[in-house]
């Protein structure tokens, strides 16, 4: 399948994207592609169209599947594995945000919890450390209540809430 220019630019844009987060430029390339495609892809269309070696399409497939991303189906009259990809943009995005949140701030707030505790009965740790420890600690765990209870607001209202914008400082600051 050839891609289009657009294809092609927004492609390769989600595989720079994706270097800059820490994920691999073919998971990003290979998640663009499906998602830009809208419609199930096996695994040697993927790698014929991206120029990617098909062990790599495989892997970064697993990682994709991983981080819920990509899901596996299957096409009647088809052996081979299609793949597919969420296609509304906000499924993406509190995808995205879901499984960032529980791969790299929860360890973090486990990490600073341990250090809180640790530091609270090591007096040798020094006040300044016990509390920039203990400000980090407050403010992630601030930050993940609101991140949880945004979650659970329906979408029509969030999406409100968004194109409010600003205004809702000003509604609160009164």
């Amino acid at each position: 399948m050839p891609l289009s220019p657009v294809m092609e630019k927004i492609v390769l844009h989600w595989g720079e994207m994706g270097a800059r987060w820490g994920v691999n430029r073919s998971v990003a390339q290979i998640h663009a592609l499906l998602w830009l495609h809208g419609r199930p892809m096996p695994a040697d269309e993927i790698a014929e169209t991206l120029g990617i070696a098909r062990s790599n399409v495989s892997t970064s497939l697993e990682e994709l599947q991983s981080y819920r991303l990509v899901s596996l189906v299957h096409m009647i009259g088809d052996r081979r594995n299609f793949y597919d990809a969420k296609g509304d943009p906000w499924d993406v995005v509190e995808t995205i945000v879901e499984e960032r949140k529980k791969r790299e701030i929860d360890p973090t707030l486990e990490v600073l919890r341990a250090a809180r505790d640790l530091a609270e009965s090591d007096p040798s740790t020094p006040p300044d450390v016990r509390r920039r420890v203990g400000d980090m600690l407050s403010f992630i765990e601030r930050l993940t209540t609101w991140y949880d209870q945004m979650k659970r607001i329906p979408r029509p209202t969030l999406q409100r809430l968004i194109k409010l914008g600003s205004g809702v400082a000003r509604l609160v600051a009164k």
